[in-house]
């Protein structure tokens, strides 16, 4: 098992953030929205978008040092 990265904590933690002010601000307070309707459904959802974004940032740069190991050895 490996530990996150700190991409995928700061993704985390910015999609915690933006999940709540999603809900605070735009919100759906008849109860019918099944994320926005609760602070902790929308907090979370946006915790889970935060961190598969990180992922995705931290895939590239890794990609992108394999690329730049393979060019200078050619």
């Amino acid at each position: 098992m490996r530990w996150p990265t700190r991409w995928e904590w700061m993704g985390l933690a910015t999609g915690l953030a933006a999940g709540w002010a999603y809900w605070y601000y735009v919100g759906c307070y008849s109860g019918t929205c099944p994320i926005t309707s609760s602070p902790f459904n929308s907090t979370l959802y946006g915790g889970v978008l935060g961190w598969l974004a990180g992922g995705m940032i931290k895939s590239s740069e890794k990609t992108t040092k394999t690329e730049n190991q393979s060019n200078s050895n050619s």
